[in-house]
């Protein structure tokens, strides 16, 4: 493999910056968004983050891509794995014949796609590393179709500015929304070339463990942006709106909503 170049030794400084303090954040950030001051902080942390960020990389740059024979052995699979959800287990016992990823918002041609006829998009395959703020990575082969097309023939309105993407999965453990995995991207990751709903991995229909049939693929983000088991897709202006309205699951709860490596 050949030596990394600068922009492959900016992205892993970053990632060095965002593991080693993991641990540390992890166990903290719940304490800490309790309080006024705390949430002010991150907020304040969030913004210093996003604008160092932006000073040494370039957000339509490429993420880096792997050879076949450096694909992991055994790709880890986090968080949920096997959703409870009583729609998302009959989809399952289905094969995902009945599925359908809707795309709707601030669109002006709402869509409602089989897993077939998303399958038929413009498509991408590439080798990433997938990086946990847990602090392991690993590599995998996925191929999906394109975001940016997709919200292309959905035809955004000029008010949208991010895309939420609401998946099946419910973490909180509850029979309401509350617990519901969401997350959020704004347009500049949702047009990057890069950027997939995933239905293969490593030349294989996506496993339940890792989102079946479809989850995110957004390779210039940490893995809790990595949103698995995607229903729904919407257009909006803001997120304030939605669950607690930091634009994810985890950054209700105190993860930065900008997650870029």
């Amino acid at each position: 493999m050949s030596a990394p170049g600068p922009r492959t030794d900016r992205r892993g400084w970053l990632k060095g910056v965002f593991a080693g303090a993991g641990a540390l954040w992890l166990a903290a950030c719940d304490r800490i968004s309790q309080s006024p001051k705390g949430r002010a902080a991150l907020a304040s942390a969030e913004g210093l983050t996003k604008r160092a960020q932006r000073l040494v990389v370039d957000r339509k740059a490429l993420a880096r891509e792997f050879s076949p024979d450096e694909i992991s052995a055994d790709f880890r699979s986090n968080g949920s794995t096997n959703p409870t959800d009583a729609a998302y287990v009959a989809h399952v016992q289905d094969g995902f014949a009945d599925w359908a990823l809707v795309i709707d918002g601030l669109v002006e041609r709402p869509l409602s796609l089989s897993l077939a006829e998303l399958r038929s998009q413009p498509s991408r395959t590439q080798i990433t590393r997938h990086d946990c703020v847990e602090g392991w990575s690993d590599i995998a082969k996925w191929t999906g179709a394109r975001l940016g097309p997709l919200l292309d023939k959905a035809g955004l309105k000029k008010e949208a500015r991010y895309i939420v993407l609401h998946c099946a999965d419910n973490l909180g453990g509850t029979a309401d929304a509350s617990g519901r995995y969401y997350e959020s991207i704004d347009l500049i990751d949702a047009y990057h070339p890069q950027t997939l709903l995933a239905y293969a991995m490593n030349d294989q229909p996506l496993p339940v463990a890792h989102g079946a049939p479809v989850r995110l693929r957004v390779e210039r983000q940490l893995g809790y942006k990595q949103a698995k088991y995607v229903m729904r897709l919407e257009a909006v202006a803001d997120f304030a709106h939605i669950a607690g309205g930091k634009g994810g699951f985890w950054e209700d709860r105190g993860y930065e909503w900008y997650a870029g490596i």
